[in-house]
């Protein structure tokens, strides 16, 4: 019993103890087995917890002027066990305020003063400016002490002008279309882990919020259109019937409509003659943001997304008529909704609507999407489904990015590396696979653990993008589909709405396909080394050929060998990186035939190779 104890008191030994690998975890995320909070079993733990707060934010766009005023009325929840004695808030748009530190670079137009603050009250009572501090994207507020299972409500007057060329997510992008995100003030996020989320926003590292409710009232001239995050709950009483009913239509039915037509934007879309207050609705997300024009299109579409309760999902795209792009964007969206849905990761789409907007940039929000427009056919394909996939990761399974960058950029890497074929059969989708090629055990080449606040640059891309999609890929290959969907799915009914760790994931996985993975996990997520295969050898006895394939390098990878015979005929071979958890040096594999053989390839798409010059083989006469 003594023995037993003392392994329950420590996770990494218990691992040792269970499987032939143990995870190394640091000392911070030790202490959240400790608290219960989480479970060596993937799953929350019995004292897991999150906090909560009900947002109702009035806000008034002028467009000539750029000038964004608004009221944030805020409920906040504690369902810690701790005493809050500050409540810490985010305020994004100080990424534009002259003297905030940023990693990404704006036009010296665009510095400003950031988000005036001009009044807070706490339940009620105002508080004096010394009592709140601003550190660019971070302001904390004194407060009384807010005890555990106690809530605070506050009310923050504020203002500030929206970037007009630096677009870094969120700006103008051109006369009459605005894409607004971050657009006030929020209560940053207290966990079991870090307790306040201090990392202050840079412009490279990406964002961490709770799930919360929102309640978004838009003003802005009658000539826009206004699109956003959760339902349009007036949306009888803005739009002219015309519209209204192709609204409904398109919410009903698989067909595509054109709910406003490029040549109807001459009229007013909208009954009032002056300007409308546009009322969005958002339950249990974690983040709002919005878009208008006056002068964009809108086509939309809509599916069942449920088969058991046969709800559907609205999809739009909205957008400038002059990029003819996006009169793919629909149909690309529809198709990346329903993939999702019933091929990868086959699980129901969660919102009622995905809207794809006509931007400067690449960026996803719920139901929400900021893309730029391409003129290349598969690159709008590879980007409309890289950024809807994002609805998953990070914001379905709530996911840190600001920390863990890999946990959401690699699903939505793999997850266009996968659907975009279901599209249009002839991509070959190669996002950065070359690029991990490149910097494969150089300086720059971190293990994808590596938290992502301390990389930058190539480090912190291949780490988020193409090396964990390898990883997430390569377990799918290993597995097979029907175990690897249902370990996936562990991991998202474990931890959907909540806030996954790492350790999270991984146990989920092992728990969910009932095998230890640790040993992949370990080679490929936490430890150093490069992908080298090559092809050592190739041995004739009669008609059987044995082709010998040697693991110079330490990272697991499968293996795909292509035979091209004399006769023109080819044969491929494939063995998933399950033939490495012994971690041999060489496998071989075997064929039995009369044919000639004229050389033997190694590698396929999205395995990589630090040295490929060893990977042909051509045979000797026979």
């Amino acid at each position: 019993m003594k023995k037993i104890i003392l392994l329950l008191t420590s996770v990494w030994v218990l691992q040792l103890a269970t499987a032939q690998t143990a995870l190394p975890v640091p000392g911070n995320l030790q202490a959240t087995y400790k608290k219960g909070t989480r479970d060596i079993s993937g799953r929350p733990g019995k004292n897991y917890w999150q906090n909560y707060a009900d947002y109702k934010v009035d806000v008034n766009f002028n467009p000539s002027t750029r000038l964004i005023t608004g009221t944030a009325v805020i409920n906040y929840s504690n369902n810690s066990p701790d005493t809050l004695k500050e409540i810490l808030f985010k305020l994004y748009p100080n990424l534009y305020k002259k003297g905030s530190s940023r990693l990404m670079n704006i036009d010296d137009a665009d510095a400003g003063e950031g988000m005036k603050i001009e009044k807070i009250l706490v339940a009620g009572d105002e508080v004096p400016a010394n009592k709140y501090r601003i550190d660019a994207t971070n302001m904390s507020v004194r407060t009384k002490p807010l005890m555990p299972k106690q809530s605070l409500s506050f009310t923050i007057t504020y203002s500030y002008t929206l970037n007009r060329e630096s677009h870094i997510r969120t700006g103008e992008i051109e006369d009459g279309a605005y894409f607004i995100a971050y657009y006030f003030p929020r209560i940053a996020v207290y966990d079991d882990i870090d307790g306040w989320n201090r990392n202050p926003y840079l412009g490279t590292q990406e964002f961490y919020n709770d799930f919360c409710d929102f309640t978004t009232s838009i003003t802005v001239p009658a000539e826009y259109v206004v699109w956003a995050t959760g339902d349009l709950k007036n949306s009888k009483d803005i739009f002219k019937e015309k519209y209204q009913q192709r609204i409904e239509q398109a919410e009903r039915e698989d067909g595509f409509i054109n709910i406003i037509d490029s040549t109807e934007r001459l009229e007013r879309i909208t009954r009032s003659e002056t300007s409308n207050t546009w009322i969005f609705e958002a339950k249990h997300v974690t983040d709002a943001v919005f878009a208008l024009s006056n002068h964009y299109m809108w086509q939309s579409s809509s599916l069942v997304v449920d088969k058991a309760t046969g709800r559907r999902t609205r999809v739009d795209a909205v957008f400038n008529p002059k990029h003819k792009d996006y009169f793919w964007v629909v149909g690309d969206a529809r198709k990346t909704v329903e993939s999702m849905s019933y091929r990868f990761p086959k699980w129901p789409y969660p919102y009622s609507h995905e809207t794809v907007f006509d931007g400067l940039d690449q960026m996803e929000y719920p139901m929400m999407v900021n893309d730029n427009p391409l003129e290349d056919r598969s690159e709008s394909i590879e980007l409309t489904d890289h950024e809807i996939f994002h609805t998953m990761f990070p914001f379905y399974m709530g996911i840190n990015e600001t920390k863990y960058g890999w946990m959401d950029e690699g699903w939505a890497t793999i997850g266009e590396w996968l659907i975009s074929p279901m599209i249009d059969t002839t991509i070959v989708d190669e996002y950065g696979v070359a690029g991990y090629e490149r910097a494969a055990g150089n300086e720059i080449d971190l293990p994808i653990t590596t938290l992502t606040t301390q990389q930058y640059g190539t480090s912190m891309f291949i780490n988020s993008y193409p090396k964990p999609a390898m990883g997430y890929l390569f377990v799918k290959d290993m597995l097979g589909d029907e175990l690897f969907f249902k370990a996936l799915h562990n991991y998202i009914r474990n931890w959907n709405g909540k806030h996954p760790m790492p350790y999270d994931f991984f146990y989920s996985m092992n728990d969910g396909c009932g095998k230890n993975l640790n040993w992949f996990w370990k080679r490929w997520f936490f430890d150093d080394g490069v992908p080298d295969l090559a092809i050592s050898k190739v041995i004739t006895k009669g008609k059987q050929r044995q082709i010998v394939v040697e693991s110079k390098g330490t990272k697991p990878v499968p293996v795909d060998v292509t035979i091209n015979y004399a006769d023109g005929s080819a044969e491929k071979l494939h063995r998933s990186i399950a033939v490495w958890e012994k971690e041999p040096k060489t496998i071989v594999l075997t064929v039995t035939n009369n044919k000639k053989i004229k050389t033997v390839n190694l590698g396929s798409t999205y395995v990589p190779d630090v040295n490929k010059s060893d990977n042909v083989y051509e045979m000797k006469q026979q």
